[in-house]
């Protein structure tokens, strides 16, 4: 079975139990600058999950493109990735831990509908209690008529009150404030020799061995959090589930690791040809770095010296460092990209129609890697010349030059000069600490980390857009937003300076939709006639075919603002008035085609 049979087959397995299947979202959060990329399925559904009615009603399903780069050293063993999809199902209060559990085993074991996974060979973990909560007797006792009723025999269904890394297992949150609750893993026996009947130390040690492999988790958010203490149930329950297509495909197909699958086969198989090093860690490092920068690339991510786009060009260069050390000729990585496209022909279209611009984008970021790295090599002859490279001289070449410390340590060792290696770790750690302080203002994504200004901000903006576009025109569309606390700043798509006086016009016509006391509401459209019907959006191909619409109507029946969102609002502009007047106080280039607005309250 292949990747998009079994992409496809999980869908249309939840369709037919009246699941809306739902596009993926894109990689960077809208409205979020607290993460860099979307991480997780649920990523860009929670404020459905704390209560917001979702377009497409209360059963959805789709595969989510996902991003983590936490985990990159690790990058080259036999499951991680960067890039991944997780497909997933929810329950907005439709369905709990019955429906979800059943659905689970019948996908991973059904033969006509599902995987047809051998069941003898699955292992479940539940969550085992805890000072919060108690431990989740009725998944257990779920799992176990389901097991008793196939004929599975032997103990496979384990409490787990620690892990092999010792961490919290099986319960999640989404962090310290916000819904969370305890899942249920599935584990698939990879290497078919583990006996029923392990107890839970022999279980955990197979763990930890990875004879058994995570392919799916079931949340079930039950309870609420407040300040980091479980304070209570929810209201509504909602069902999150997640299974690795990466992962899954490795099972089914029966491979060692995930780059043996056929999301990987063909860019390996010519990222191996072109080398002349058999290490294979290395073209695992290079296919996975290369297939990442592929879809960031493909939406809208450039590679820049912050945020995202740092993240895109730190994986481009670091491609191109080893592809060096495999010796893969110089200037060549953009052939590779039609190779790593050909499992997503007929799935992600929009991705693939761009592959002669991703491969302009990795072509010139190579020859700017590789100027760069000649100018850091001047520097770091200057820094030999001393006998020895401090941890600062090294963080200095790796930060402003784009010098990886690995080849500040190969180049050194060659003329027998140290590296203090632990010096450049505390001054990347420093750095780090600084990066994690300077974005503490910034928002979360999720109804319950938006506080009343921040939300205020949110609707001025779209009234700062419907202002812009009265006064520019049509053309002028959403090009990216990063709101604080203190201020908002909006980049919109416009080919030259915005004259005082227009931006003048602008901040009026926002603070006379405030003073006339509009109402924010919502209402549900099909996305086509939403677009006829001159609604503000951009990227509506990664929206679902109902979409929901905000509008900011004033009691005179004036419409201020028409514009797709996910919220949050005020309720009424009367509510943005308290935090003062809205103040546009600087106006600028922010790229090619591209201007940036920053404003304030005052």
């Amino acid at each position: 079975m292949q990747s998009s049979d079994i992409r496809s087959h999980f869908l249309e397995f939840f369709r037919k139990r009246e699941h809306t299947i739902i596009p993926s979202a894109p990689l960077v959060p809208e409205n979020d600058p607290s993460v860099l990329f979307n991480t997780a399925g649920m990523q860009p559904l929670v404020p459905y999950l704390l209560g917001e009615p979702h377009p497409e009603g209360s059963r959805l399903v789709n595969a989510q493109k996902c991003v983590r780069t936490t985990d990159i050293e690790e990058i080259g063993d036999k499951t991680h990735a960067t890039f991944f999809e997780m497909l997933g199902n929810w329950s907005l209060g439709a369905y709990f831990k019955q429906e979800a559990i059943e659905w689970s085993y019948e996908f991973l074991t059904s033969a006509e509908e599902g995987l047809g996974l051998d069941p003898t060979r699955l292992y479940v973990t539940v969550f085992g209690g805890n000072a919060d909560a108690p431990r989740d007797d009725e998944s257990y006792a779920i799992w176990k008529k389901i097991f008793d009723s196939a004929g599975v025999a032997g103990e496979r269904i384990y409490y787990m009150t620690t892990t092999p890394l010792g961490k919290e297992p099986n319960w999640w949150s989404a962090g310290e404030n916000g819904p969370c609750g305890p899942d249920t893993e599935m584990f698939y026996d990879v290497t078919g020799t583990l006996t029923a009947g392990m107890t839970q130390a022999e279980y955990m040690a197979a763990d930890e061995r990875q004879d058994v492999v995570e392919i799916w988790n079931d949340v079930f958010m039950e309870y609420e959090k407040k300040d980091g203490q479980v304070i209570g149930k929810l209201k509504q329950r909602n069902v999150d589930t997640g299974a690795g297509l990466e992962r899954v495909t490795m099972v089914i197909q029966g491979k060692d690791t995930i780059f043996d699958t056929d999301l990987f086969a063909h860019l390996m198989d010519v990222l191996r040809a072109g080398s002349s090093s058999p290490d294979i860690r290395l073209q695992r490092i290079v296919a996975d770095h290369l297939r990442t920068a592929i879809f960031l690339i493909g939406d809208g991510v450039e590679p820049s010296n912050t945020d995202q786009g740092y993240i895109l060009r730190r994986l481009i260069r670091r491609a191109v460092r080893f592809a060096d050390v495999l010796g893969i000729q110089e200037g060549t990585l953009d052939n590779f990209i039609s190779s790593a496209l050909v499992p997503y022909q007929g799935v992600y279209a929009n991705i693939c129609d761009r592959q002669s611009e991703i491969e302009a984008v990795i072509r010139s970021e190579e020859e700017k890697f590789r100027q760069t790295l000649k100018r850091g090599l001047g520097e770091l002859e200057k820094r030999l010349t001393d006998g020895s490279i401090s941890g600062d001289d090294a963080f200095v070449l790796f930060s402003t030059y784009g010098f990886p410390l690995e080849m500040t340590i190969e180049i050194a060792k060659e003329r027998n000069v140290p590296v203090d290696e632990s010096a450049f770790r505390e001054a990347f750690k420093r750095h780090q600490d600084l990066s994690r302080t300077a974005s503490t203002g910034k928002f979360k994504g999720g109804l319950a980390d938006h506080s009343p200004k921040v939300t205020a901000f949110h609707t001025a903006t779209h009234l700062l857009l419907a202002g812009l576009r009265k006064e520019l025109g049509d053309g002028v569309h959403q090009a990216g937003s990063n709101i604080t606390e203190e201020r908002t700043r909006f980049d919109f798509t416009y080919p030259e300076k915005v004259p005082r006086e227009t931006l003048d016009r602008v901040e009026a016509y926002v603070n006379e939709a405030i003073a006339a006391q509009a109402a924010v509401g919502t209402v549900v459209m099909e996305k086509e006639a939403a677009r006829a019907a001159g609604v503000e959006g951009s990227f509506w191909e990664k929206y679902p075919e109902k979409v929901t619409v905000y509008q900011v109507e004033a009691p005179d029946g004036t419409v201020y603002s028409r514009e797709l969102c996910g919220g949050p609002h005020v309720a009424n502009t009367s509510a943005i008035a308290p935090f003062g007047r809205f103040r546009i106080i600087k106006e600028e280039a922010s790229s090619a085609g591209v201007r940036r607005i920053k404003a304030i309250f005052e």
